[in-house]
């Protein structure tokens, strides 16, 4: 969300019914290692998510549409759906990327314990998995978005680490 990757006109806070923001994808590169694999955000099923909606322009839409597919689709690891997304004033539909359960990068839902154990222990070449996790949960703050489950696990992390930092 604090880097949407692609020229956009507009944006807007959004709701998503059907699908929760969970830390439920295995990380092998970007904040995490083959050998040990950190965690990184997916639609996954079930609730609901508070998020943004990106407006593009028509002119720039087939490069950030090239952009998306490059970054989400690399690994095959989402599966990418139109979902009805309610905004302030209407609905509209949204292209997202849903974590695929089949595929063996889905972690499946973690315990809190476990997913804080490897926020807190790995980290790829974007660096350690918790400052994604520190930056996803202040950028959600920004927008007035508290997400108690990332809450949760920065906690549990924090309880990991003997001088308590992020």
């Amino acid at each position: 969300m604090w880097d949407p990757g692609f020229p956009y006109v507009k944006w807007a806070p959004a709701l998503v019914y059907g699908y929760h923001r969970a830390l439920c994808i295995y990380s092998t590169q970007w904040r995490g290692t083959a050998k040990q694999p950190g965690l990184v955000l997916g639609l996954d099923r079930g609730g609901a998510c508070r998020g943004l909606a990106y407006q593009v322009a028509a002119v720039d839409a087939k490069t950030a549409l090239a952009g998306l597919w490059a970054r989400e689709m690399r690994r095959r690891v989402y599966k990418p759906r139109l979902l009805r997304a309610r905004l302030a004033d209407r609905e509209i539909r949204v292209l997202t990327f849903i974590a695929s359960v089949e595929h063996p990068g889905y972690a499946g839902r973690l315990s809190v314990e476990k997913t804080a154990q490897l926020v807190a222990t790995c980290r790829g070449d974007r660096g350690p998995n918790i400052d994604y996790l520190t930056r996803t949960i202040d950028h959600l703050a920004e927008l007035g978005v508290r997400d108690h489950n990332l809450l949760g696990v920065l906690a549990a992390v924090r309880a990991l680490r003997p001088d308590g930092t992020r």
